[in-house]
């Protein structure tokens, strides 16, 4: 409407005053060319009676002048005749003809006066033509009146279409324009968003076309918006202290009650029963504890595979509970597994294909079709989960870990307008080990139903972009890192993942000196031993065996270290279902038992080895007994462990030695980077590390503690859904979520 009124008033406006001008004008035209016309059929008319008028003069023959004057008289149009002699006298007149009129005066041949007025009537048209005999002697003029009231209607006709005319002109004018405007506008809106979304090559022709000449103005528009995400980036990194409290106002102020539904396969809490009672158990999980804070600040619904043997008596008819059981936060959805689901898609797909295919830990990958199918009908089974337990259509959803890598593109088909955030958890690895899966591009098109795919560091989304451009047809643009497939925007971020702040637990309120003393009193071993520390679950992965071997290392070169350093080595049993786990378990177990055998003596091992799991409070109490902690994974995504210790550590004293194949050495530059796969480096850093002054250990500490309490979890989930809300704003810039209320055209299938 206000586009019409835009262009259709000043162009009815322009139409009138054209009217206004050209209406007298038009008048003016048609009265000159009706005289000329009345000039031409008096001319005839003269040129036909002229003759015998002058015959009948010369012979005087005053009937006859009168008879024949009357005949011609009768022409509607001629309204009367009038004929003088040589000498200007009217001598013979039809009945109409004015007697005030007389003879006018013609000198020349044609010459016609001023139209003169009727006594009653309009204007009249004055034609006098000379009148001759057959040898050429004047003998007398001929004057013939034609009445001009014909021209007065005529032109006021025309003057009444013309007016019209005009009007109908105007308005169609005004109606093409209005077209042209809004189909340009609407053109010009698809080929910007065409060119925004990456549509305008591989979308339809219509796009292409739009799009053709709006290159520079998308480009505009594009760094534009970058600026804008940019700068309020950077304002939300610099400007805000991160805490449950700051994420909980995120989500009252700009989320205004959006549910999230967070979803992972390990649950944060497990009931089992044991000795005819139920206990409560906290795995210890790196994905639970980043996580665990986040679901408390949301008060969302988290959807977990229900792995106890008392889940089911725990829960409400729907598989719900409400969790932590002493102050509930947040609401646990189980979602329930037959043995031979959990063994294909956990133990089988997930565990032994895609786990040993990310890491770089040189084992063998195994993929069973019959674990393949297993992982696509858990996947369905925790999609029916996430859609019955979504309040809306368009939830936020925070997919975690390789477990679920086709769940993205099962909720976007029936969610879509859902903001869905996939975070895989371990690395991601170069295009040509990917491609070792039988069914990479099924992976690779269910993770992209995804709005944003994070990963730990900026090396995995170079090298989930590189796998995407090599195996799939989808626009990758590098310079935003997004990916557009079917049509649908995928970003892909890097998200270090953090813990916790400020570090909370029973331990933290045990004096670091005291949980020194009581833990060399329980190991029994001298108060000015040393104790290094590895806690990690019992993976190949995680180099358990390269730092026993970088702990034999250092004896061989500096024995004086026999007997004053012990290595403690907590490893919760893992997978134990798998063949690769259980004989790696025996490898640790043997190694550890060798190095016990050829540098111990009585009362004094200097490997402990603790195959068990531990609460998270226990772990903390070693993390602020240890002097060392080691973290020497051959390839992790983040490992979480390093950032525990840190943040355990309020004494801002112990050393920290990262693996630089761990996401964590990407941050914390304060520890000591190795490469666990050198073991005379890795026992070099472990002789700096127990000779390092207590002075260089708080400035590094210190430094450790800062950035950990700045980047910690609540900052890495607020990112997350600062940049899934900006995601959001901008598929309704691009037109997006109109599109995703309908159903899709063509769904991306996944191979069966």
């Amino acid at each position: 409407m206000r586009l019409a009124v835009r262009f259709i008033l000043p162009l009815l406006l322009a139409v009138a005053v054209v009217a206004a001008v050209a209406l007298p004008l038009f008048d003016r035209l048609t009265s000159r060319w009706f005289v000329r016309d009345l000039d031409m059929r008096s001319a005839v008319i003269a040129n036909a009676v002229d003759g015998p008028i002058a015959d009948l003069l010369r012979r005087g023959d005053r009937a006859g002048v009168d008879e024949l004057l009357a005949h011609v008289a009768q022409d509607e149009r001629l309204f009367a005749i009038g004929v003088c002699d040589a000498q200007g006298v009217l001598v013979h007149r039809t009945d109409f003809f004015p007697t005030q009129l007389g003879c006018p005066d013609g000198a020349r041949a044609g010459d016609a006066p001023e139209p003169v007025l009727r006594e009653a009537g309009g204007p009249l048209h004055v034609a006098v033509h000379p009148l001759r005999t057959d040898a050429g002697n004047p003998v007398g003029r001929l004057v013939l009146l034609h009445d001009m009231a014909f021209i007065e209607r005529r032109g006021a006709i025309a003057r009444r279409y013309l007016f019209w005319l005009f009007m109908l002109v105007g308005a169609l004018a005004s109606a093409v324009t209005v077209l042209i405007a809004y189909w340009s506008r609407r053109g010009w809106i698809a080929g910007v968003r065409a060119l925004l979304g990456g549509r305008a090559q591989a979308g339809h022709w219509s796009d292409r076309v739009a799009a053709f000449d709006l290159r520079p103005v998308a480009q505009d528009l594009r760094a534009l918006l970058q600026e804008i995400e940019g700068d309020r980036r950077v304002r939300s990194d610099t400007q805000v202290v991160w805490t449950a409290d700051t994420l909980r106002a995120l989500f009252d102020q700009q989320l205004k009650g959006q549910h999230v539904l967070i979803v992972s396969n390990r649950e944060p809490y497990i009931h089992r029963r044991r000795n005819g009672a139920i206990e409560l158990l906290r795995p210890a999980s790196g994905l639970v504890t980043a996580l665990e804070p986040v679901a408390r600040a949301c008060a969302g619904t988290w959807v977990a595979h229900g792995s106890g043997n008392a889940d089911r008596e725990t829960v409400d008819a729907r598989g719900r509970v409400a969790v932590p059981p002493e102050d509930p936060a947040y609401r646990l959805r189980r979602v329930w597994l037959t043995p031979e689901e959990e063994q294909g898609y956990y133990f089988g797909f997930a565990n032994s294909g895609l786990w040993p295919l990310c890491h770089n830990a040189h084992v063998r990958p195994s993929f069973l079709a019959s674990d393949w199918q297993a992982y696509q009908i858990v996947n369905q089974k925790f999609a029916d989960a996430v859609v019955d337990e979504a309040p809306s259509r368009d939830p936020f959803v925070l997919v975690q870990d390789f477990h679920f890598a086709l769940l993205p593109r099962l909720l976007r088909e029936r969610l879509p307008a859902a903001t869905i955030i996939t975070f895989w958890h371990i690395p991601w690895p170069n295009p040509e080990a990917f491609g070792i899966c039988p069914w990479h591009e099924d992976i690779l098109i269910g993770m992209l139903g995804s709005s944003i795919l994070g990963f730990h560091t900026q090396s995995h989304c170079n090298n989930f972009l590189d796998t995407v451009d090599r195996y799939l047809e989808a626009r990758v643009d590098r310079e935003t890192f997004t990916i557009w497939l079917g049509g649908e925007p995928t970003a892909v971020r890097r998200y270090p993942i953090s813990i916790d702040w400020p570090p909370r637990g029973p331990a933290l309120a045990v004096p670091v000196a005291t949980c020194r003393r009581e833990l060399r009193r329980r190991l029994g071993l001298a108060e000015d031993t040393r104790i290094v520390l590895g806690v990690d679950r019992l993976d190949y992965t995680k180099g358990i065996i390269e730092r026993f071997l970088a702990l034999e290392r250092l004896f061989e070169r500096d024995p004086q270290w026999i007997g004053r350093v012990v290595f403690l080595q907590v490893a919760a049993p893992s997978r134990s279902r798998i063949e690769e786990y259980h004989a790696f378990e025996e490898r640790v177990i043997d190694l550890g038992r060798r190095i016990n055998a050829r540098f111990g003596r009585a009362g004094y091992e200097p490997i402990i080895l603790k195959v068990e799991h531990h609460e998270f409070a226990q772990v903390q109490y070693l993390y602020r007994a240890a002097d060392v902690c080691m973290v020497t994974s051959l390839h992790d995504g983040m490992n979480l462990v390093a950032k525990e210790f840190v943040a355990a550590r309020d004494d801002e004293a112990g050393v920290l030695i990262v693996s630089q194949f761990a996401g964590a050495s990407r941050e914390l530059y304060e520890a000591l980077i190795v490469n666990p796969y050198d073991i005379d480096q890795c026992a070099t850093a472990l002789r700096v590390a127990l000779e390092m002054p207590v002075a260089e250990q708080r400035e590094r500490m210190r430094s450790l503690r800062a950035l950990v309490q700045e980047f910690n979890v609540y900052r890495w989930a607020g990112r997350m859904l600062l940049d899934g809300m900006q995601v959001r704003a901008r598929r309704r810039v691009l037109g997006l979520t109109e599109q995703a209320q309908r159903p899709p055209a063509a769904v991306v299938p996944l191979r069966r």
